[in-house]
């Protein structure tokens, strides 16, 4: 660690329990470094929480923990993830994301300088997803008590007028969209994490979602029946939660399933099913059947959905389950994720 004491300012480059103790070192680290970075007014007047005002309506509201390891990856780090991840969670209620909040768990001796980076593409994320994190809490544990940082975000959203996004609306005939490729997270974080060295440009997919959410539920609000982001578990555990909700088969297709081929090579190398591989900014979306071709296209205009495809549809049989016709013309259940393949992903 070092200290540099130049009159009355302090400068330390290593988070320090003192950081933590709700003293004088913890108003500067809220003051002189979080503050400015996720500056508003709301923000800026460092009550105990935040006030605000909001149209009268049905609200959304969620929240999640990022442990995510390593915590800066290809594509993205852990604050960029922890945005967008409650950012997407609002938007997947049918929802438009408005007020975020942020929890910070740090350990000991953690750098001050990848915090900031951190913070700054938190703020950059929440830029993007046209958001604003108006309250937060820090906390500093002893070395060796948590692995660096986690961070929590709770947010809040307005729900979309006649918005109903909900798992049990699925219907037998509903045509089934993924808005892009499959596995890119999961296989990202677990390269990085082994230190597996391939001649390929893989990344995260972290991405902001509400933006082409609400286009499709301004534009076809009474077509979009289902919506879900496939994150822990993946794309085979989120089916079976809406086949499951919904008491009607889902059928997909083994060969519209989007998987870039780096991805579906390191899967096959490793033994791992992409359809069980967490994903970051990718949604599925359960769409009328008459609808779903306009849906698909106006997907297709968004820079996140420009791999968007149909996989499949909801059917009666197999009632909440799901299945999978496969390249060689089988079928067979997909069942849901027993287990955790990769723990740490989010």
């Amino acid at each position: 660690m070092t200290i540099l004491i130049s009159g009355d300012k302090m400068t330390i480059d290593k988070i320090l329990l003192d950081h933590g103790s709700g003293g004088k070192l913890s108003h500067k680290l809220i003051s002189e470094i979080l503050v400015p970075i996720f500056d508003n007014p709301i923000l800026s007047s460092m009550d105990d929480g935040a006030v605000f005002e909001i149209p009268k309506g049905k609200m959304a509201f969620s929240t999640d923990t990022y442990v995510v390891d390593p915590i800066f990856f290809p594509g993205g780090d852990i604050g960029e993830l922890a945005v967008n991840g409650t950012v997407n969670d609002i938007a997947m209620c049918g929802a438009s994301p408005v007020y975020l909040s942020a929890g910070l768990i740090i350990e000991e001796g953690f750098s001050i300088h990848d915090l900031e980076k951190i913070l700054k593409t938190m703020e950059k994320a929440a830029r993007k997803a046209k958001v604003y994190i108006v309250t937060g809490d820090t906390k500093v544990v002893p070395k060796g008590a948590a692995d660096k940082i986690f961070i929590n975000t709770s947010g809040i959203g307005m729900i979309y007028d006649k918005a109903d996004t909900a798992s049990s609306n699925a219907k037998p005939g509903d045509k089934i969209i993924i808005s892009g490729t499959m596995a890119d997270h999961g296989i990202t974080i677990l390269t990085q994490r082994e230190g597996m060295k391939f001649d390929t440009s893989i990344k995260s997919d972290t991405a902001p979602l509400n933006h082409v959410v609400k286009n499709m539920l301004t534009d076809y609000p009474q077509a979009v029946h289902v919506l879900r982001d496939p994150t822990r578990g993946g794309v085979g555990t989120a089916l079976n939660e809406i086949a499951e909700s919904s008491k009607a088969g889902i059928k997909i297709y083994e060969q519209r399933l989007p998987v870039k081929k780096e991805v579906a090579g390191i899967c096959e190398l490793l033994g791992f099913d992409p359809l069980y591989i967490a994903n970051e900014g990718k949604f599925i979306a359960v769409v009328s059947p008459d609808m779903a071709d306009q849906v698909l296209k106006l997907i297709h205009e968004d820079e996140y959905g420009r791999d968007a495809c149909i996989i499949g549809q909801v059917t009666d049989d197999h009632p909440g389950r799901v299945f999978m016709e496969t390249s060689i013309g089988g079928t067979r259940i997909v069942d849901m994720l027993t287990g955790e393949q990769l723990p740490r992903i989010c």
